[in-house]
């Protein structure tokens, strides 16, 4: 499952302890899944139904006494024992063999998927706890940066160069932050919660998040060729060899049956009787066929599989479509957060130059508290905007890598 976790995320990993951190998590939740133990057990199941498959007909076992015992030449017969074994055509067993493998193949198919998906599920609920552990990080900075500010605007009140009022801004403004705080906290214990259920584990346990994600400089162009090797169309492929090894299964069982069996006839002596074969049982080998010659049940299967093929290709073509439509909607956002993040940090850089300025004004006795408010929520804004689209181009980039890998 390493391997497989490298092979889907490698594209991601832009630092170790970022790397090592979600490994490890992937790597529990493979191991503890519930649903994937369900699919793993269903494909288990599936290549069991292969050893079912390499079985005869029962053996047809008959024993009859006869009440009115008949007479023949050599005596009354009393009872009958006979036994019979019907055999399948030529490769019958085989082909249902194959048909039962090919199912399981198709069921495989699935066990992949489960795990895919697994991976991507917990990568996703990963980034959402990373922007709300950052979204956090950066309101208790805020905040702290405003109580600066509120010192500021007390001593300029003192010497009668601001008003009270600024001074009540400026908690009001604290105030909203830590509310949005608090809320973020709880969205952060419930995103918790839907990883830990991922991993199997109880609700409540602490996930360590990482602090640093960078975004690449240069987008890397996505094409839909690597789709078709994708587990999700390799599942109709699968289901479409299992039709074909379904008719051949149909035209061998649409053949002749040949049985072979033994009857067993138990006689009585004739009494007062000296001759020879006197009170001899008889022994009759025996030989049947059974010939399917109301046919219309198989003929009627090679025409349901005939159709079920087409609607596997049809469905093979519309969830490539759809994949091929995921795959360049994501491909479109992961870029859109790329461009997002470089105007954000742009704008972070000029709005911490204009706290600066503000700053230098405070030194001269010039400060406007409403100013200060103003590059502070637009701050906030910027900064809150960068951590979005970091958030939104790792977990579109989880769909890439998800759909290509």
């Amino acid at each position: 499952m390493k391997q497989l976790f490298f092979i889907l995320f490698g594209v991601l990993i832009f630092n170790i302890s970022n790397a090592q951190q979600l490994e490890i998590l992937i790597e529990e939740g493979l191991a503890s899944n519930p649903e994937i133990e369900i699919f793993e057990l269903k494909h288990q199941l599936a290549k069991e139904k292969v050893n079912e498959a390499n079985t005869l007909p029962n053996t047809q076992i008959g024993a009859g006494y006869f009440i009115s015992e008949p007479e023949t030449r050599t005596g009354a017969q009393r009872f009958k024992v006979s036994a019979q074994q019907m055999l399948p055509f030529f490769g019958s067993i085989t082909a249902r063999e194959n048909y039962a493998t090919s199912l399981a193949d198709a069921v495989y198919e699935d066990v992949v998927i489960v795990k895919r998906k697994l991976i991507a599920s917990i990568s996703q609920s990963y980034y959402n706890l990373y922007a709300l552990n950052e979204k956090k990080t950066v309101l208790y900075e805020n905040i702290t940066l405003l109580k600066t500010y509120e010192i500021l605007a007390l001593t300029s009140v003192e010497v009668g160069k601001a008003s009270a009022v600024d001074v009540l801004r400026l908690q009001m403004r604290q105030n909203e932050l830590e509310q949005l705080k608090q809320v973020l906290e709880q969205d952060f214990l419930a995103e918790q919660t839907v990883l830990n259920k991922l991993l199997n584990r109880d609700k409540s346990i602490s996930v360590s998040i990482d602090n640093e994600f960078i975004i690449p400089s240069e987008g890397v162009l996505f094409t839909s060729e690597k789709l078709a090797v994708h587990p999700e169309l390799l599942k109709y492929d699968k289901l479409y060899e299992s039709v074909e090894k379904s008719e051949l299964l149909n035209q061998k069982e649409a053949n002749p049956m040949f049985g072979f069996g033994l009857d067993y006839i138990a006689v009585s002596e004739r009494p007062n009787m000296n001759f020879s074969d006197n009170g001899k049982d008889i022994i009759m080998p025996m030989v049947s066929v059974s010939i399917p010659i109301f046919n219309n049940k198989y003929k009627s299967k090679t025409k349901q599989n005939e159709l079920l093929q087409k609607e596997i290709n049809f469905q093979k073509q519309n969830k490539l479509n759809r994949l091929e439509t995921v795959l360049d909607k994501a491909s479109k956002k992961s870029n859109s957060a790329r461009i997002s993040y470089n105007t954000q940090v742009k704008n972070l850089k000029q709005a911490k130059d204009a706290e600066t300025i503000l700053v230098k004004n405070y030194e001269t006795g010039t400060i406007d508290f409403n100013d200060v408010l103003d590059i502070q929520e637009l701050q906030l804004k910027f900064q809150i905007n960068k951590i979005e689209s970091i958030k939104t181009y790792y977990l579109q980039r989880t769909i890439i890598n998800y759909l290509t890998n």
